[in-house]
């Protein structure tokens, strides 16, 4: 993951509409566990819809102390967001992060990883998380490719905002649910019935394209990364899409656990 949020304070106020919703009632809506990574990051337009639906967001940053939950009995789920670091890397946080994912797997409870948090799942799974090899990024919006696996979430965008340098192999077990064409082939898993992992970023807002992209012109000059001009009119084009799809997966997402406890 590249270093794109050391400035990041977006408060996300952009607000949708309230779409469709899911089957749980107000009383089944326990917290939201929200993993972040710089003192100053946000869960973006994910937390926004979370919190519209009456889910408190139980934000934990490890990385600065925070401990995370031994059982998820008093969570609806749990999203691990992206970060500066690499999931290869040797610090502790990294290491009980990635740990942790099988707290998740085991009780069957609702699972997002983004970006750098569908690596650590991937590790978590024994995949390989790997540099391209001609040190080639995705910064900015890319065409993904849905596979007939995704249709569960419902109808997927086109094309998805990027910001990382690393990539992972699908973890033995796990469903491919997108692919791409581009640098780095598999972009959203599913394992089991209750976690997912996307190498895109669905919680970007127009002010996190704006601060991430102008906070870090030296990244825009690495190869594959778009121009800043062009992520921004991008997500004018293509955000809203991603928006819609977040209404048709977030509810999706969160039902598979009752699929399975039933």
């Amino acid at each position: 993951m590249l270093d794109g949020r050391a400035a990041d304070a977006e408060s996300g106020a952009a607000i949708l509409g309230a779409g469709p919703r899911p089957a749980t009632t107000t009383e089944e809506r326990k917290p939201i566990i929200i993993v972040l990574h710089q003192l100053h990051s946000n869960p973006g337009h994910i937390g926004q819809w979370f919190k519209r639906r009456g889910y408190a967001l139980d934000i934990r940053r490890p990385r600065f102390g925070d401990p995370l939950p031994e059982t998820l009995e008093h969570h609806s789920g749990a999203v691990i967001f992206g970060g500066p670091m690499s999931a290869n890397d040797p610090d502790d946080f990294i290491k009980l992060e990635t740990e942790w994912i099988g707290v998740a797997l085991r009780e069957c409870k609702p699972f997002l990883g983004i970006c750098l948090g569908a690596q650590m799942l991937a590790k978590h799974l024994g995949a390989r998380v790997y540099e391209h090899p001609e040190k080639r990024v995705e910064i900015g919006y890319y065409p993904i490719r849905p596979t007939p696996h995704s249709l569960r979430f419902g109808k997927w965008p086109e094309r998805v905002y990027h910001w990382h340098r690393e990539g992972f192999d699908r973890p033995h077990g796990a469903t491919v649910l997108a692919t791409a064409d581009g640098d780095f082939e598999n972009q959203a898993i599913l394992y089991g019935e209750t976690a997912v992992g996307v190498q895109f970023h669905p919680e970007i807002t127009y002010a996190m394209v704006n601060r991430w992209s102008g906070s870090n012109p030296h990244r825009l000059t690495l190869p594959g990364a778009r121009d800043r001009p062009s992520q921004l009119s991008d997500h004018l084009a293509y955000g809203p899409k991603v928006r819609r799809w977040l209404d048709s997966f977030l509810p999706a997402w969160l039902d598979a656990h009752a699929r399975v406890a039933f």
